[in-house]
């Protein structure tokens, strides 16, 4: 799978992401052939620039056209006229939809009443429309993001100044890893919330993958604390035995019967949860407790949340992030005397039955799970020795 990593350490806008991508290797001719085609009467230019230092690619948009206010009717209409990817349509007009509803929601007015002002202009839908176009010129089949350093102070917009996060790139970045650093300025603007909050399967430290190639789109700001660029980096994700982020789900509780806390594992477990375990604690006032940890992958994690504290009695929980370090396995059948069980395994020579088929076929056969588990494991060496 070929993914795309967003360091959003100076934070994320529209043109950046264009930018970084270009810088990537995306092809120019075919992305600015893509974006004609939206017919707004624009020119487009790419140019090496430095920030800090860092060579890096500024995508600039210009048009004569002064329309700053459009509806998402309109907006719809002008990228499915585009001559874009399939992929690219869908994707676009997804982010413009996110985009449409934290406006509304920020604003209190139907989606479809909705004025986009920056965002309407030209070189926010193109922009856009480049970044997933960008995307899909590179063959990205999933995007991971850093988390998201979003600015601060205020911000000069349509609707007055307004602090920094803007409120609508407040509600993209919703449940978002976020944090402010740097200059005293909007790092983050909507247009690249919403790209992030679209397109993004998760949040956090880089996934394992082959790096390709890596860019960087210049902002328009040239700071003199840091550099004002968005890196992307390229590969192919890996399947080797390298860490993987996630999220860790945390309770103690000493209030609830064994009853509900064994249906609470059972609720998590179908629903998604990687691992949970109880662990005895003693709490304050010398009172017996669980300790209740669940491991998530980090898209998961509101759901699973929701799930403790609908299942326990808990009135908070905690989060943090670990790295996860697992090992590629297979899966094997083998035919033993009391019929066949899967065995997992890996290359490094560690196996085990599945528990469940020793556990039917012990019960099928009236014998002991443990002669049934043995009877696996010696068909499998047997298998793997010969």
């Amino acid at each position: 799978m070929k993914i795309c990593y967003f360091d959003a350490f100076s934070g994320i806008s529209g043109d950046m992401t264009v930018g970084a991508l270009l810088d990537a290797g995306a092809d120019w001719n075919a992305l600015e052939s893509a974006l004609r085609s939206l017919d707004l009467d624009a020119s487009f230019r790419v140019e090496k620039t430095r920030r800090k230092g860092i060579a890096a690619s500024k995508f600039t948009v210009e048009s004569s056209d002064q329309t700053k206010h459009r509806h998402l009717p309109h907006i719809e209409k002008i990228i499915v006229a585009g001559d874009l990817s399939a992929k690219a349509k869908s994707n676009a007009l997804a982010v413009f939809r996110l985009l449409g509803e934290a406006e509304a929601k920020s604003h209190n007015v139907p989606i479809e009443k909705v004025h986009f002002h920056e965002v309407g202009a030209v070189d926010s839908i193109c922009d856009i429309a480049g970044a997933c176009a960008a995307l899909d010129l590179l063959g990205i089949e999933a995007v991971y993001s850093s988390r998201v350093n979003v600015g601060s102070g205020t911000v000069n917009t349509e609707h007055g100044v307004l602090p920094v996060p803007a409120p609508a790139t407040a509600e993209l970045l919703k449940d978002k890893p976020v944090y402010s650093a740097g200059p005293d300025t909007e790092l983050t603007t909507p247009t690249g919330a919403a790209l992030l909050a679209t397109l993004a399967t998760s949040f956090g430290s880089l996934p394992p993958l082959r790096v390709i190639s890596q860019g960087f789109g210049a902002g328009d700001k040239d700071f003199p604390s840091q550099a004002n660029v968005l890196r992307v980096l390229v590969g192919e994700r890996t399947n080797a035995s390298e860490s993987t982020t996630v999220q860790v789900i945390e309770a103690n509780i000493d209030d609830s019967s064994p009853q509900i806390l064994g249906y609470a594992m059972e609720r998590l477990f179908d629903a998604g949860a990687l691992d949970v375990s109880f662990t005895p604690i003693f709490m304050k006032k010398n009172r017996p407790g669980t300790l209740i940890r669940v491991v998530a992958a980090p898209e998961m994690v509101e759901q699973l949340a929701n799930i403790v504290f609908a299942e326990t009695t808990t009135l908070g929980v905690r989060f943090y992030q670990a790295e996860r370090r697992v090992l590629a396995r297979a899966i094997a059948e083998v035919a033993t005397s009391f019929g066949t069980v899967r065995v997992k395994y890996s290359q490094q020579g560690s196996f085990a039955p599945e528990y469940e088929d020793c556990r039917t076929l012990a019960a099928q056969n009236n014998v002991p799970l443990r002669t049934v588990i043995a009877a696996a494991e010696e068909a499998f060496r047997a298998r793997h020795n010969s």
